[in-house]
C-alpha cells in the first residue's frame, strides 16, 4: 500500500473509532426515562447513567494523555478501548442498577480516548492530513449526538432497553477490532512516568467542580454547595503546586500557562456555556407537550430524528473549517462559528412556535458547535510539543466538559426560574430568555480569541 494510501485508512479509522465512542456516550441520553421506569429507579438515579460518563471521561482524560506520550500509546488505546467494551457487556446485561452505572462509567472512557487518537494523527500522519483528521476527530462528538440519539430511541422503542445498550457493546467491540488492525506501533523509547498524586488530586478536584455544577440537590443547603466548591478548588490548588514541583509532572503547566493555550482555554470553557445552554434548550423544547401553549410534543424517536440538523451541519462545519482557517486564520474561523450559534439564538427567538425554525436554529447550532470544535486544537497547540499533544489536549477536554456542565446546569437554573409557582413547566418567554442569555459567552469567547492578534503584533 502506497504511504497515501496508508495515511488515508489510518485517518479513517481514527476518525471512525472517535465516532462509534461518540454515539456509545450519547447512548445514556435518550434512555434515562427508560431505566427510570425499566429498572424502576427515581429519575434523578437514572440521569447518573449519563452524568458518570463526563465524569470518568474528563477525570481519566489526563491519565491517558500522559500516557499516550510515549511508546505505549497503541496500547493505552486498546486497552482503553477493551474497557469501553467492557462496560458495554455490563449495560447489555440484565444485571442490577448498580452494575448499569459502572458500565456507563467504563463508557466514558471512550470519551477520554480522543486526545490520544488525535496524538496519533499528529504524529504519524502528513501534516495537511494530520490537520484535517485532528478537525475530523473534534467534530466527531457533534456528529455521534446526532446520529446516536435518534437510532438508539428506535432501538429502545422497537426492542427494548438492553438491545439498545447491546447496540453500544458492538459498537465498542467495532472500534477495538479497527483499532487494532491499523494502529500503528510505536517507536521504542523510555516508559512514561504516570504522576499518581498528581492524578488523584486533579481527579478529585475535577470531580468535585462537575458535581456541583451537575447536581443542583448540593445546593439546598447553600453552606454544602459552597463547601463541596471551595473543597474542589482548594484541590486543585494543591494540584497545581504539586505539578510544579514535581519532574514528571501529568501535565506540563508551563505550557498550559502560555498566552495561546490560556486565551484557548478559557474560549473554549466560555463558548461551552452558551453552546450547550442552548442545545439543552432545544432538546427540550421540541419535547414540551403541545399543551403547554408552546413546543411540539415529538416522541422520543422524532425527537431524537430533529437532532439530525444538528449532526449534519456539524459535520459540513468539520469539513469547511481547514478551509476558513487557510482563508481567515484561526481566530476568524473560531468567530464565524460562535457567531453561527449566536444567530442560532437569536432565530429561535424569534419565532419558537415554528418547527421548521426550531430545526434551522438546530442546524445553525450544530454548525457552531462543529466549528468550534474543529478548529479548537488548532488554536489549544499552538507552540506546544509534539509529544505533549495528547496531555494538553486532555485538559482543553475538561475545561470544554466543565463549560458544557456549567452550561447544562444554567439551562436548568434558567427555566426553574421562569415557571410559575405549582406549576411543571416554565413559561414560552422563559425559553425565549434563556435562549439569549447564550449570546454574551459567545461574543466573549469570541474577542478572548480576537486578542491573541493583539498580543502577537
Amino acid at each position: 500500500m502506497s504511504r497515501a494510501g496508508a495515511s488515508d485508512r489510518l485517518g479513517t479509522a481514527l476518525v471512525a473509532v472517535a465516532l462509534m465512542g461518540a454515539v456509545i456516550g450519547s447512548v445514556g441520553a435518550p434512555l434515562i426515562t427508560a431505566v427510570a421506569t425499566g429498572l424502576q429507579v427515581p429519575l434523578e438515579a437514572a440521569q447518573w447513567t449519563l452524568t458518570i460518563t463526563l465524569f470518568t471521561g474528563a477525570i481519566a482524560g489526563p491519565v491517558l494523555g500522559r500516557l499516550g506520550s510515549g511508546p505505549h500509546r497503541r496500547t493505552a488505546i486498546l486497552v482503553t478501548l477493551a474497557l469501553v467494551a467492557i462496560g458495554g457487556a455490563l449495560t447489555a446485561l440484565p444485571l442490577p442498577f448498580a452494575a448499569l452505572v459502572i458500565g456507563r462509567g467504563l463508557q466514558g472512557l471512550g470519551v477520554a480516548v480522543v486526545a490520544l487518537l488525535m496524538s496519533v494523527a499528529r504524529a504519524h500522519l502528513p501534516a495537511e492530513r494530520s490537520a484535517s483528521t485532528i478537525a475530523a476527530l473534534s467534530v466527531a462528538s457533534t456528529v455521534g449526538i446526532g446520529v446516536g440519539y435518534p437510532v438508539i430511541s428506535l432501538v429502545d422503542q422497537l426492542a427494548g432497553l438492553r438491545a439498545a445498550y447491546a447496540l453500544g457493546f458492538a459498537l465498542s467491540a467495532a472500534a477495538f477490532a479497527i483499532a487494532w488492525r491499523v494502529l500503528p506501533r510505536e517507536a521504542p523509547g523510555e516508559r512514561p512516568r504516570i504522576d499518581v498524586l498528581g492524578a488523584v488530586l486533579l481527579g478529585v478536584g475535577t470531580l468535585g467542580v462537575l458535581l456541583v455544577i451537575a447536581e443542583p440537590g448540593l445546593w439546598v443547603d447553600a453552606r454544602v454547595g459552597a463547601g463541596a466548591l471551595v473543597a474542589a478548588f482548594a484541590t486543585l490548588a494543591v494540584w497545581v503546586v504539586v505539578e510544579l514541583r514535581t519532574t514528571a509532572p501529568l501535565v506540563d503547566l508551563r505550557l498550559l500557562g502560555q498566552g495561546p493555550v490560556v486565551r484557548a482555554n478559557v474560549a473554549v470553557l466560555i463558548a461551552g456555556v452558551g453552546m450547550y445552554l442552548l442545545f439543552s434548550l432545544l432538546t427540550r423544547y421540541v419535547q414540551t407537550p403541545a399543551g403547554a401553549g408552546y413546543g411540539f410534543g415529538l416522541p422520543g424517536v422524532a425527537a431524537g430524528a430533529a437532532l439530525v440538523p444538528f449532526s449534519l451541519f456539524g459535520f459540513v462545519a468539520g469539513k469547511v473549517q481547514p478551509g476558513l482557517v487557510a482563508r481567515f486564520a484561526e481566530r476568524w474561523a473560531f468567530a464565524i462559528s460562535a457567531i453561527a450559534v449566536v444567530i442560532a439564538a437569536v432565530v429561535f427567538a424569534s419565532a419558537t412556535g415554528s418547527l421548521v425554525v426550531v430545526l434551522i436554529a438546530m442546524a445553525l447550532l450544530g454548525f457552531g458547535v462543529g466549528g468550534v470544535s474543529a478548529v479548537m486544537p488548532r488554536l489549544v497547540l499552538v507552540g506546544v510539543p509534539p509529544a505533549e499533544t495528547a496531555s494538553v489536549l486532555s485538559i482543553n477536554q475538561i475545561v470544554r466538559s466543565v463549560g458544557f456542565s456549567i452550561g447544562s446546569a444554567l439551562a436548568g437554573l434558567l427555566l426553574a426560574a421562569a415557571t410559575p409557582a405549582g406549576a411543571l413547566l416554565p413559561t414560552s418567554g422563559g425559553y425565549i430568555a434563556a435562549a439569549l442569555w447564550a449570546v454574551p459567552p459567545l461574543v466573549v469567547s469570541v474577542l478572548v480569541v480576537a486578542g491573541r492578534r493583539r498580543a502577537t503584533c
